[in-house]
């Protein structure tokens, strides 16, 4: 047995082979999540270079109870079958075995260490004060850009706390001629508060896009209230006296 634990995407809800897998076999997001722990599981407990021998789609089928769901992992390249009708993990190595944890184990102690290190030389104030320069660094450069970079393939649902990734941003603003400095917290806000009852899914980069577009129609409808509409007098029209017309009188000319 290689281990008690595995090693599972904190994103793995929302990764496009998931979506892939929910399309194929038209089932819940959650339940193909908890079908590909129960696979990995298998393959971490029985399987010490990821190959399973006895093994094939049906027999792993049958353990998860879902027919179908072997060929549907397989179809994303999340699992395969060799010469010999065995099933096979790709990427064994990186994430499970022996020696994948030990890494694991070793990366997680060495930035608890750091941590702690750092906790003992930084007291709770200077801690909340670093922090407080750092968020204001990030919101000074763009106060809509994204706190870490992401896939613009990404796809996911809207949500209030919803940031556009700023590298994206400057990209479809760029393209589409609006300033930066439209993209504000208030615009945001109401992007959100708009799109997130829906339940809508897109990838980022659309999301970036209707973002764009949305604050572009609020600035066309801003400009369009502040037109005042003027028509020439015709050169055979009589001038009149202003102090006149505003007191009712027209001045013949």
């Amino acid at each position: 047995m290689a281990g008690d634990w595995i090693k599972m995407r904190i994103d793995l809800q929302t990764h496009p082979k998931v979506f892939r897998i929910v399309s194929a076999l038209k089932a819940d997001r959650l339940r193909v999540i908890g079908g590909l722990h129960v696979a990995w599981s298998i393959f971490d407990t029985h399987s010490a270079d990821g190959v399973l021998p006895g093994y094939d789609c049906n027999a792993m089928d049958a353990v998860i109870g879902w027919p179908g769901f072997t060929q549907a992992m397989i179809d994303v390249q999340w699992a395969s079958i060799d010469e010999a009708g065995s099933l096979v993990m790709p990427s064994f190595d990186e994430h499970n075995g022996a020696s994948a944890k030990r890494r694991a184990n070793d990366n997680e102690r060495k930035r608890t260490a750091r941590k702690s290190g750092s906790v003992r030389k930084m007291s709770a104030s200077d801690a909340d004060e670093m922090r407080t320069r750092e968020e204001k660094r990030r919101e000074d450069q763009n106060p809509l850009s994204a706190r870490e970079a992401v896939d613009p393939r990404m796809p996911s649902e809207m949500t209030l706390d919803w940031h556009p990734d700023d590298k994206l941003l400057k990209t479809y603003s760029v393209h589409s001629g609006v300033a930066l400095d439209l993209f504000t917290e208030d615009a945001r806000r109401a992007f959100t508060a708009h799109y997130e009852p829906r339940g809508q899914v897109n990838t980022q980069a659309e999301w970036v896009q209707m973002l764009v577009k949305w604050v572009l129609s609020d600035r066309n409808r801003a400009a369009s209230s502040n037109v005042r509409q003027f028509t020439p007098r015709q050169s055979n029209e009589p001038d009149f006296d202003s102090n006149a017309w505003a007191e009712g009188l027209v001045v013949s000319p």
